[in-house]
């Protein structure tokens, strides 16, 4: 064989939580300057339990969330592309004689400069029952009209001032809404929380602590801001040396608490000879998978909302070039199986004659051909190519004299290795071979002894045809 060289998350909380669901569905966008604003719709779900006539900051739980509330809506009034709605639980059925756990009202639905309906039904909202979070949260699903485009953006906020009341689970309902694609990450925010309520929290969502109500306003803008502003995202692809260089190559973006594929985007060098600009909603951590071969991943991807962010990733590659020349059918059908040096996980089967990028390091080849030819310890350097090639195949034309067993070997170092089996019955076959010697054992069917047993050595050559009579 030639070989060249290598060039190559139970108790009632005593004040405030705040809990953002951001939901998506869209399209995906690749270019910035391409981005247009897509169709937001906020549902706002508000706690009306009887423990919100506690004290919090300056005055009653439930007055101080009125307020901001109210002036949150003032503050996104008029804005584009925006629908609002608004859902309450605890405020129809008392805690007593016996509380409700499905007591929870969808009571202004999705439409556009309703935000005035909304801040007249909250005026009337009277704390009464319990807290049933994880049975709120089930029915939101169906609060959101069937979208016309897959771009439009669904979002949740429930303001709460405790935890669930009713024995449900509201990780596992969150859990199944994201895997869904209704939910993403939730965000909490946590108003005077104590520690062990705070840690109750991290199986839903990520937690902002505010602790006035100055706090509580910066940190539900920030939280606004997230999910109706762009954010930007550079994915370099590196190199050995720690340059941009490697692209081509598509990369996925899964969220990492549901699993559910997010993006899908072929990586581009732009025209400036940079990582092109990714448009990706920052809610939420992602795990990105760059389905290089083998494929590289990234996990706990957070994005700062706003902002241009860089992924980097070292993904340094170089080319494998298999080569044969002579029977162009042949050729185009011949494989090589490709792994990790002395690891026999299959990471790619390669045809003959085309070239493939593989992330730098050794690897071990195994080629298809008969017999099949190992090459270990191949050399895949970073922006080089390695060579392979092999030599051009014979064949050989085996004439029976019958129907019968059979087998081909080939000689190597005075031993006989098993290459294939003859096909029984057939009394005429064609073999592709590598060029050696080889030896075929042979019985007709019907010959009950074993003395009948025909045996023929003969030679391949390259690009030369051998004819063998069994008889």
């Amino acid at each position: 064989m030639k070989k060249n060289n290598f060039r190559f998350q139970k108790s009632k909380l005593k004040c405030s939580t705040y809990l953002l669901l951001l939901t998506f569905a869209f399209l995906p966008f690749n270019l910035l300057s391409q981005q247009s604003q897509p169709l937001t719709r906020i549902l706002f779900v508000f706690d009306c339990s009887y423990s919100m006539f506690g004290q919090w900051q300056s005055g009653m739980k439930m007055d101080l969330s009125k307020k901001l509330l109210s002036e949150f809506l003032d503050s996104i009034r008029g804005t584009e592309n925006l629908e609002i709605a608004f859902r309450a639980y605890g405020h129809q059925v008392p805690l007593r004689p016996q509380r409700s756990c499905t007591d929870t009202k969808l009571e202004v639905p999705f439409g556009k400069d309703n935000i005035t309906a909304i801040k007249n039904r909250i005026k009337t909202l009277v704390p009464k029952g319990t807290t049933p979070i994880a049975y709120t949260l089930e029915q939101c699903g169906d609060d959101f009209p069937s979208p016309s485009s897959a771009s439009i953006r669904n979002i949740v906020i429930l303001i709460t001032d405790g935890i669930e009341e009713c024995d449900g689970d509201p990780c596992a309902v969150s859990l199944a809404l994201q895997k869904k694609g209704i939910v993403l990450k939730p965000f909490v925010i946590g108003v005077g929380l104590d520690q062990s309520y705070i840690n109750s929290f991290g199986c839903i969502g990520k937690f902002y602590d505010a602790s006035s109500e100055t706090s509580f306003k910066n940190i539900l803008s920030i939280v606004i801001s997230q999910a109706l502003n762009n954010t930007s995202v550079q994915v370099n692809l590196n190199d050995q040396i720690g340059r941009p260089t490697e692209t081509d190559v598509n990369m996925t973006f899964y969220d990492e608490e549901s699993g559910a594929i997010r993006y899908n985007y072929i990586h581009t060098i732009n025209h400036r000879g940079l990582p092109d600009t990714l448009i990706i909603d920052p809610i939420g951590t992602y795990k990105m998978v760059v389905h290089t071969i083998p494929p590289v991943e990234k996990t706990g991807i957070e994005l700062v909302p706003g902002k241009h962010n860089i992924i980097a990733v070292d993904a340094p590659q170089g080319y494998l070039n298999l080569k044969m020349s002579g029977n162009a059918d042949y050729n185009k059908n011949l494989n090589c199986i490709i792994r990790r040096n002395e690891d026999m996980q299959t990471l790619h089967i390669q045809n003959f004659n085309t070239t493939e990028k593989f992330i730098v390091g050794k690897y071990d080849l195994e080629i298809l051909t008969l017999p099949r030819i190992k090459v270990n310890k191949v050399d895949i350097a970073q922006n080089k190519t390695t060579y392979i090639e092999i030599p051009q195949a014979g064949s050989v034309f085996i004439a029976k004299p019958s129907e019968g067993p059979g087998s081909l070997y080939v000689e190597e170092k005075n031993k006989m290795v098993w290459v294939c089996n003859l096909t029984s019955n057939l009394t005429n076959e064609n073999i592709i071979l590598q060029p050696g010697r080889y030896r075929v054992e042979f019985r007709p069917k019907n010959a009950k002894e074993t003395i009948y047993t025909i045996e023929k050595i003969f030679k391949v050559e390259s690009g030369t045809s051998t004819a063998i009579k069994l008889y």
